[in-house]
């Protein structure tokens, strides 16, 4: 019922949270990670930093030499399918930003209401493939959990224990060696990975006791590490802050740190996806690969309902995959609108990186 008061509609305003993606940007997705099968198997081959042994004499036989060892590993990928109902006669009532006095037009409405619904779902299945990517980093294992705390997926992607280690002292402690845990730290993944360690990512307290640190003062004296320089190589995810860089050992250390976090689905805390305490160390050019499987329909129903919803909406450079679908029900009094996807990440070169808990 209207009155003698006048009022007026001010733009509306949406609170929103883009998912960080630094971590998962850390993986590669070229095309043939996008499959259609069940499951994804990837072979390994490795070699060593081997020496050729000299021989006696020329009659002596050469050493003999292989080139057909490798290893197969084969991999499930989880599921995400998320679901999003929609009344007919919701429509009717007023929507967010609109007038009272607007008129309704039902499809463009359900359009609007489908593209806003595919976008929520589409940004909590890039968080949970960001926790894939923080724990992969973190432990080598990916343990995901429903609302309740059970662990409803799990792959252990048997890192090696030597990688994932502890400090020497906690860094908060006044006898923290953090130069000689980080030197340590990459000697074991040079050693195993065969390439040299150039990335670290720490946690926010782990990164506030190593700048604190006596020794990291004493050696670098605030002038190997600019806090707030322009990093030196582009980083593919977004949200990381880009540190500076340090030398410790035979390694130039390039050092970002990251506040990215998501909301807990069985306490409902905000939870950081790199732990306060832990340091990820890495090799950049180390292989970790992230693959999508599809998701199969019959078809395209969702074409003739919402015509402007795309079966399958695909960001190769920005690692994602996601299936929708579409249908009515009987009494075509409501809509359910779904999307979906099977993302994997898999640590190819899994000896190039490792994890250092400090407290």
């Amino acid at each position: 019922m209207s009155d003698a008061l006048t009022l007026k509609m001010l733009e509306l305003y949406q609170q929103s949270a883009p998912p960080t993606m630094f971590l998962t940007g850390l993986f590669q997705t070229p095309p043939q990670n996008f499959y259609n099968s069940s499951e994804v198997e990837i072979d390994i081959s490795r070699t060593d930093e081997d020496i050729s042994i000299v021989v006696q004499d020329f009659t002596d036989g050469g050493r003999v030499n292989s080139l057909d060892l490798y290893t197969n590993k084969r991999f499930k990928p989880p599921i995400h399918k998320e679901t999003f109902p929609l009344n007919a006669f919701d429509l009717m009532n007023r929507q967010a930003g609109a007038t009272p006095f607007d008129d309704i037009n039902f499809q463009a409405t359900a359009n609007l209401k489908a593209v806003q619904a595919i976008a929520k779902i589409s940004e909590k299945i890039q968080r949970s493939i960001e926790l894939q990517a923080s724990q992969i980093l973190q432990t080598a294992v990916v343990s995901l959990k429903d609302g309740d705390g059970n662990v409803i997926y799990t792959l252990d992607f048997k890192g090696k224990v030597s990688h994932f280690t502890n400090a020497a002292a906690v860094w908060s402690d006044t006898a923290a060696t953090p130069l000689a845990d980080l030197e340590s730290l990459a000697e074991t993944i040079r050693n195993d990975g065969l390439q040299n360690p150039d990335q670290i990512l720490m946690g926010s307290v782990a990164f506030d006791n190593f700048v604190k640190n006596d020794d990291v003062q004493k050696r670098f004296d605030n002038r190997r590490y600019e806090l707030g320089t322009i990093a030196p190589m582009a980083m593919r995810g977004n949200g990381g802050n880009y540190r500076g860089q340090v030398t410790i050992g035979n390694y130039n250390m390039d050092i970002w740190s990251y506040g990215g976090r998501y909301k807990d689905p069985e306490t409902g805390n905000k939870v950081t996806y790199i732990a306060p305490d832990k340091v990820i160390m890495r090799a950049s050019g180390g292989r970790l690969d992230a693959t999508f499987g599809a998701i199969p329909t019959f078809g395209n129903p969702a074409a003739g309902i919402l015509p402007f919803m795309p079966p399958r909406i695909t960001d190769q450079a920005g690692g994602m995959d996601i299936f929708t679908n579409a249908w009515l029900t009987p009494d075509r009094e409501q809509l359910i609108i779904t999307a979906g996807s099977r993302p994997l990440l898999i640590p190819t070169a899994i000896d190039t990186y490792g994890c250092l808990t400090t407290e």
